[in-house]
């Protein structure tokens, strides 16, 4: 039982769901239809994640305020494409609320994701559903419901994964462009990538990077934009 973060956990989060992300992000692609087919939320999100990811190599601490503040900064300098921004955001909004906490309890960690959440629809003009933050607001809604239940930290996370993943399925109903391709949201599917690789790490797993994934020393990424979108119309496996 884990009842709660500190930061050498939240860092471990982070760097899992880069890597995870990373691994990822060709089938992310593929998904990518929404709002532009351009093929590219995967490598955006892994552009992302990635940058946060190795400035957090040089972080030691065990507040969790830290180590959020380190990579709400660092995704936001790093953000690619609007799904990468979005990240930022829910990101940025958990940094916001655990500002000054050595570690967050369940409570604490889902009110962070209530913020975050808050803070990426607050930066859209018009919040589409069936999107990335359509998975996230329900995921945190979850969270929250989890948290004063008593859950701890690794319930609470694994009930955000098979919610986020739920709401994932239901992405195509709610936005018909997702319907008429025959895919979920690239983006939502990225976020229940990132919860899973989260609980992982909260269980003490570590997921490591693909070869050549650090970032040079000006944010570039050793990744290349998959060309094209012909597989879009393939569903999520």
């Amino acid at each position: 039982m884990k009842n709660t973060l500190n930061g050498a956990d939240y860092k471990l989060m982070v760097t899992n769901a880069a890597a995870a992300v990373e691994k990822n992000k060709q089938a992310l692609n593929e998904l990518n239809v929404f709002p532009v087919p351009d093929g590219d939320t995967g490598t955006n999100m892994a552009l992302t994640l990635c940058h946060a990811a190795d400035d957090l190599v040089s972080v030691d601490s065990k507040r969790i305020c830290k180590v959020a503040d380190k990579t709400s900064s660092s995704l936001l300098r790093g953000a690619h494409g609007n799904s990468g921004v979005i990240t930022s955001l829910l990101f940025g909004g958990i940094a916001k609320s655990l500002k000054e906490k050595d570690e967050a309890d369940a409570v604490a960690f889902a009110a962070a994701l209530r913020v975050g959440v808050d803070r990426a629809y607050s930066a859209v003009n018009k919040p589409a559903e069936g999107t990335i933050l359509t998975v996230a607001r329900l995921a945190a809604a979850e969270a929250e419901s989890s948290a004063k239940n008593g859950a701890d930290i690794e319930k609470l996370l694994s009930d955000v994964c098979d919610t986020a993943e739920e709401a994932l399925a239901h992405t195509p109903e709610q936005n018909p462009v997702l319907a008429k391709a025959g895919v979920v949201d690239a983006g939502g599917k990225g976020l229940c990538i990132i919860y899973r690789a989260m609980l992982a790490a909260v269980k003490g797993e570590t997921i490591g990077r693909e070869s050549g994934a650090q970032t040079n020393a000006s944010g570039d990424h050793w990744l290349h934009a998959a060309v094209g979108n012909e597989e879009a119309g393939e569903r999520a496996a």
